[in-house]
């Protein structure tokens, strides 16, 4: 239960559905009762379940009452790592407080007044950016209830503050988005493998030339250089060898030296992770791509596992505006775009032509990859506007 429970809610579905699928299923909670959202979000926050330990949550006022509070800093408290052999794996224990904390954020920001939320009750909730504003599309049903009824992608901006806000985006069936990626999924893991690797190949390469591990270790010798100057300085000061003007001025500007390297060294780190995060990424894609999993049509866990987000809405080659382009951004930054991609995969369009390359339109590092490409290819190998690799 415990298991079920973290896997649900990681892929995005509420502490509520996740109850209400409990109990029809006639599970209990340890005491007999009925599941309950507060039920579900105490397993959710609840470290023992990785297998570690925190004590000291709460303590006693008076141990004649033997009443007791919450801990919030009056007493001591003592977290034990790896206690007990724990139930869900500390990737997805992390990954679930990730989200509940975006849950759990004020509903507006304080600079735009933009409200945040986050939800994974779909597959591309959450996931489909506006590209002309940058607000996420929201989900919407035309003609509910009637033959002609069908699932719409819009700009939430454009739907709350009118048209004239993104006068750009268009609306955009889930069907057309579902069919982009399986397209661009296949292309990729089949007709462009050897551009995707190479890609990959590079951003390996990048990584292992990356020299922020000198950088730190510099700076937290500096740090440590600082620190011990200012003990030493105040020492003099204690002793009388160092006048007070003296240690004040002296003092301030060690503060001032160890304030830029603290800032530098958080940079650093910040830096560090992410690249460590990316090099997780391109294994983990490659080791997906390396399944040679076959799509005949749109797979939710393929999806999430692989795109980080998705842009509806762009420019074309010209400049010209393309409410219909579609691009795919997977988790290693690898991008593909796909150029209105409503004529291309809406079902009246059943004679649409297949890409056969996406050779084209390449960025500068990418072209000589390719062997087919030449400065004059454009529109020899594949109809203009076709799905493009950046």
């Amino acid at each position: 239960v415990v298991r079920y429970i973290f896997e649900r809610y990681v892929a995005g579905v509420g502490s509520s559905l996740i109850a209400r699928e409990l109990n029809e299923r006639g599970l209990k909670t340890i005491r007999g009762n009925n599941w309950s959202s507060s039920a579900v979000m105490g397993i959710v926050g609840h470290e023992k379940y990785k297998g570690d330990l925190l004590l000291g949550k709460t303590f006693t006022v008076d141990p004649i009452s033997k009443r007791r509070l919450e801990n919030l800093g009056e007493e001591d408290r003592f977290y034990i790592k790896d206690h007990h052999e724990p139930i869900v794996s500390e990737e997805i224990f992390d990954k679930a407080q990730s989200i509940r904390g975006k849950r759990n954020i004020s509903r507006f920001t304080p600079t735009t007044g933009r409200r945040e939320k986050f939800s994974r009750q779909y597959s591309l909730s959450c996931m489909v950016d506006c590209g002309y504003c940058g607000y996420h599309l929201s989900r919407r049903c035309w003609h509910s209830g009637t033959k002609y009824r069908k699932v719409i992608w819009q700009c939430s901006n454009a739907i709350k503050y009118g048209k004239k806000s993104c006068k750009n985006s268009r609306g955009i069936t889930e069907q057309v988005i579902e069919k982009a990626f399986v397209e661009s999924y296949r292309l990729m893991s089949d007709g462009n493998r050897g551009v995707v690797d190479e890609f990959l190949n590079r951003t390996e390469e990048a990584l292992k030339k990356d020299d922020h591990y000198e950088k730190i270790a510099e700076a937290t010798k500096e740090e440590a250089r600082l620190r011990e100057k200012r003990k030493k300085l105040l020492d003099g000061y204690m002793e009388g060898t160092v006048q007070k003007d003296i240690y004040e001025e002296a003092d301030f500007e060690l503060m001032q030296k160890l304030s830029a390297v603290d800032a530098r060294l958080r940079y650093l780190r910040q830096e560090t992770e992410g690249k460590g995060e990316l090099k997780d990424r391109i294994n983990e894609f490659r080791r997906f791509l390396d399944k040679n999993v076959e799509l005949e049509e749109f797979d939710r866990g393929v999806f999430e596992s692989i795109v980080e987000r998705v842009i509806v809405g762009g420019y074309d080659d010209d400049g010209n505006v393309d409410p219909y382009k579609i691009t795919f951004v997977y988790k290693t930054g690898f991008k593909d775009n796909i150029g209105d991609a409503k004529k291309k995969y809406t079902v009246k369009n059943r004679n649409r032509v297949k890409e056969k390359n996406l050779c084209t339109d390449l960025d500068n590092d990418m072209m000589n990859l390719c062997s087919k490409h030449t400065d004059d290819a454009r529109g020899d190998l594949r109809p203009a506007g076709q799905g493009v690799l950046i």
